[in-house]
């Protein structure tokens, strides 16, 4: 399966734009009884909808700045938090990737209009896949940002201590520590249960639709060469791969942000 390797070095950038202050979130509630927070922007199809990542929620730059976008363009456009993130209701340890991927895919059904773009920020790159290939028929196209398919067996797993693993052991999870706030925990819930879902296991990810897959080179939470190897994994004959040299894992910066609208752009027009 062919992809296009793309390299950019970034440059000093002006500050981002001021982001607007978020108005109360509406709800839907969902078949297993997830009550999940949402903004919505009505517009034309094909629409957007913004999946973010690992205990991340829907009023970030990511977010906030694809919403303004597809304002100013007129594009429909749907970010949420998952059960247990941001203003969606539940306990964070009771999550599971099986549970967030419902929680989209819920989006897509209840709210979403016509053929829309997914765009997955690191988990969000994941779940994204699970909704494309559970509703292929209702992508239009997909972006990754620090696409993390896999994360839990990949990138949690093997990095995990000795007093880690016997504190799974033990008490069903572990507090992993965060250099963006409190520690977290990790569950054995949820690393089992992530294992019906793995992804790049698979030969070939039946997803015909076009692909673009965005890395930040100075990412230290997930190896650029994911991309790579999820580029590889992808039946579309149409998938980009940028790197952005300077780039860290949140790619939140000025350029980081401009790159994405010119992605989105570009599909939204193709």
């Amino acid at each position: 399966m062919p992809f296009t390797p793309l390299l950019f070095s970034l440059h000093p950038m002006s500050a981002p734009i001021p982001l607007p202050s978020d108005a109360p979130p509406s709800y839907i509630t969902t078949a297993n009884g997830d009550r999940i927070a949402y903004h919505q922007l009505e517009g034309s199809s094909p629409g957007v909808i913004f999946m973010g990542g690992f205990r991340s929620d829907m009023t970030g730059s990511k977010a906030t700045r694809l919403q303004e976008f597809c304002q100013k363009n007129g594009v429909g456009f749907l970010r949420f938090d998952y059960h247990g993130h941001g203003q969606s209701e539940g306990d964070f340890a009771q999550g599971t990737i099986g549970r967030w991927a419902d929680n989209a895919l819920a989006m897509l059904d209840q709210l979403a209009q016509g053929k829309q773009i997914l765009i997955g920020s690191s988990m969000g790159g994941w779940i994204m896949l699970l909704v494309a290939l559970a509703r292929p028929e209702r992508i239009a196209g997909l972006v990754g940002i620090a696409s993390a398919p896999d994360f839990t067996e990949d990138l949690i797993r093997p990095a995990m201590t000795a007093q880690q693993r016997s504190e799974l052991q033990e008490n069903g999870h572990f507090l992993a520590p965060s250099e963006y706030g409190t520690p977290y925990p990790i569950t054995q819930r949820l690393l089992e249960e992530a294992r019906e879902h793995l992804l790049l296991r698979s030969a070939t990810l039946p997803l015909p639709c076009p692909v673009r897959l965005l890395h930040g080179m100075q990412d230290r939470d997930v190896p650029w060469t994911l991309s790579t190897r999820l580029a590889g994994k992808l039946a579309s004959d149409n998938v980009q791969v940028t790197y952005l040299k300077d780039a860290d894992h949140r790619m939140s910066d000025e350029t980081s942000l401009s790159l994405l609208e010119t992605q989105l752009k570009a599909l939204l027009h193709g």
